[in-house]
């Protein structure tokens, strides 16, 4: 399967040098979108009855936005993993996280011919320990589409992801949900 990252259009991507007779600003300026690189954007997961769960790292790379997710206390098997929209995490169903975050208006699923979500992600396994990691580069979306006005989640599911069926590919109810914030 080949994963092909999306192009980038830039905007403004031209440095503009002051004019000779410009003063220096008094003030300084806000950067007019999240920082792209450090620090890294962490959502530390919990289970719905506040049980610590892991964690999800969220950082830029040259090919996307990498995470990281590290679980404990999970169900051993398979588990959709996935960055939902909204930046909350009210249990005990999580379903204040929103969907998946998809800013592209794309079918869900790896496999799926018109996909995949922005936020999409293969299967996290999860051992007998209850343990498990992953680690994969989000390839579409961007560092200020995640921190945009309402954040982003990130949730673990009770089942596996079929990778195909939309909206959700039938993962199951969320059994583990944090929000990311700078470190």
């Amino acid at each position: 399967m080949n994963h092909s990252p999306h192009s980038r259009a830039c905007g403004s991507c031209h440095a503009h040098a002051p004019h000779a007779d410009a003063q220096p600003e008094a003030t300084p300026t806000r950067p007019a979108r999240p920082p792209t690189a450090s620090p890294p954007w962490t959502a530390p997961l919990k289970k719905a009855d506040g049980t610590a769960a892991g964690s999800a790292i969220a950082s830029v790379t040259p090919e996307g936005l990498s995470v990281s997710v590290s679980v404990t206390g999970i169900t051993p098997g398979q588990h959709g993993v996935h960055v939902h929209m909204t930046g909350k995490c009210e249990g005990p169903a999580f379903a204040s996280a929103g969907g998946h975050w998809n800013p592209g208006s794309t079918k869900h699923g790896l496999d799926a011919p018109d996909g995949a979500h922005a936020g999409d992600m293969p299967n996290l396994t999860v051992a007998e320990d209850g343990t498990g990691t992953l680690t994969f580069t989000l390839r579409s979306g961007t560092l200020a589409e995640l921190l945009d006005a309402d954040g982003s989640a990130f949730v673990v599911h009770a089942g596996p992801d079929d990778q195909k069926t939309d909206p959700s590919g039938n993962s199951g109810d969320r059994v583990a949900c944090g929000v990311f914030a700078a470190n």
